[in-house]
């Protein structure tokens, strides 16, 4: 096993992700047990590498089911989260017993290899499990209020942990993973804010719309080109997504991908931040 400690460049993931949508459905349809930083980080190596995509594991799971990395290969890199404890140093007279602290680190590690790098007993990966808008709303904390908008060309909204989407709007799924994004990033709690640590509304959209537009490319869903268009009207054309945006997209797509999956379809060897 071998670990590092840089970190990929997900604004560049992003890009990635958002103009080929078709290798990203590819990529989920392959790593849906991971998650969505993962799944890309996996699908960016087998594509640079010309590995077909399919499941990956670590060396000792392959040896379980009766498969053996083929001499040579390159392990895939995955991000994966490390839980440890630490004790304060020393106790003080007013706290004597310090409770421990707990930590999380993500460690960079290469130590899974993909079907194709493997040989021996017949193997059948498991589809993706189907998605279900109801489960992932009720998984999330999300209550669904009634749509109600003066604006009749409005397709939906967010309040605090709430979201209503217009009944007739052009793409309710669409707009449903738009809404869920802007309560899972925190958009919907920053009126109590100062305007100065606001998220710029520009910022906001994009970070909304683009999380739809992952779901959306994921699950081989309609909407994509629509989502170009209202990124490209809120946020301009060619403008850099920051990082922490590009984070905050990942981690929103990947917790509503998540919640819409039965519990037992779930990443079971990898994370990302």
């Amino acid at each position: 096993m071998t670990t590092t400690a840089t970190a990929p460049d997900f604004a560049a993931l992003l890009a990635q992700a958002t103009t080929e949508p078709g290798r990203l459905s590819a990529a989920y349809t392959a790593f849906h047990n991971y998650s969505f930083g993962n799944m890309l980080l996996a699908a960016g190596q087998c594509w640079a590498r010309g590995i077909p995509l399919g499941p990956i594991a670590t060396y000792p799971r392959w040896q379980e089911l009766g498969r053996q990395v083929r001499k040579g290969e390159k392990a895939i890199e995955l991000c994966q989260p490390i839980t440890y404890k630490r004790r304060p140093a020393e106790a003080t007279p007013d706290a004597p017993d310090q409770d421990e602290q707990t930590f999380t680190r993500f460690i960079y590690r290469r130590n899974w290899f993909t079907l194709a790098q493997t040989d021996g007993e017949p193997y059948k990966a498991e589809a993706a499990a189907a998605w279900d808008r109801a489960r992932a709303i009720a998984a999330l904390d999300v209550t669904e209020i009634p749509f109600y908008h003066i604006d009749g060309n409005c397709q939906g909204f967010a309040r605090g942990r709430s979201i209503a989407i217009n009944p007739v709007a052009a793409a309710p799924l669409k707009t449903t993973f738009h809404e869920l994004a802007h309560v899972l990033i925190g958009h919907t709690t920053e009126a109590e804010m100062r305007d100065d640590d606001r998220t710029p509304h520009d910022v906001r959209e994009l970070e909304a719309e683009a999380t739809a537009m992952l779901c959306c490319a994921a699950l081989e869903l309609p909407g994509i080109e629509e989502s170009r268009a209202y990124i490209q009207h809120w946020y301009g054309t060619g403008q850099p997504v920051p990082e922490a945006s590009a984070r905050r997209i990942f981690k929103a797509a990947d917790q509503i991908l998540r919640a819409g999956r039965p519990v037992n379809d779930s990443d079971t060897e990898g994370g990302t931040r």
